[in-house]
């Protein structure tokens, strides 16, 4: 069961931007990211959710969507996410915040897969705009910020070819390609 949740968690960035994900459900995601490890237990993160129009609009410009896909500017309007979670350091609570967003990210992602959503973890994020926009307090760092809503694109996964690239590409048909190395590969004796 949870290797279909880890298989359907791709990271998808095209979305159906019209259907609502509720308040309700991202709470429901926050807390299970809230009942995940964290390093040495201090618990530091904080979270922001937003699902309407105009919040989102105040957090879409500020994030970056696909290195590998460079001439790709994001998501199209009408497929843009329905719905964030930022994820927040907060230096009140620790200097270090280890890697507690990463494994709040993939409970809060997994959690997505189960209520048929989908997300994509975003690292780059303009965060000075981003705190500017959203008046967030100096005393926070913004980590990570979780796009979601339900998926408008297919996303396979392919083996690594010979020639070892992994840079996920896009088809003719805008299928979403993902290579994967071997598990033979990663495993060392």
């Amino acid at each position: 069961m949870i290797k279909e949740f880890v298989l359907k968690n791709r990271s998808y960035r095209r979305f159906y931007q019209n259907e609502q994900v509720s308040k309700e459900i991202l709470i429901e995601l926050v807390d299970l990211a809230r009942l995940s490890a964290s390093l040495a237990n201090k618990q530091p993160l904080k979270y922001i959710i937003s699902n309407t129009e105009d919040k989102n609009a105040k957090i879409f410009p500020y994030l970056a969507w696909a290195g590998y896909l460079e001439a790709w500017l994001g998501p199209k309007q009408g497929e843009r996410p329905a719905a964030y979670i930022i994820i927040l350091g907060d230096k009140k609570i620790s200097s270090s915040f280890g890697c507690d967003q990463g494994i709040a990210s993939q409970s809060i992602l997994l959690g997505a897969t189960e209520k048929g959503l989908g997300g994509c973890i975003i690292g780059t994020v303009k965060q000075e705009a981003l705190a500017k926009s959203l008046s967030i307090d100096d005393n926070f760092d913004i980590l990570l910020v979780i796009a979601l809503g339900k998926p408008k694109e297919q996303v396979i996964i392919n083996q690594v070819g010979d020639n070892g690239d992994i840079k996920y590409w896009r088809d003719h048909n805008d299928v979403h390609h993902v290579p994967k190395r071997n598990l033979e590969d990663i495993l060392l004796k």
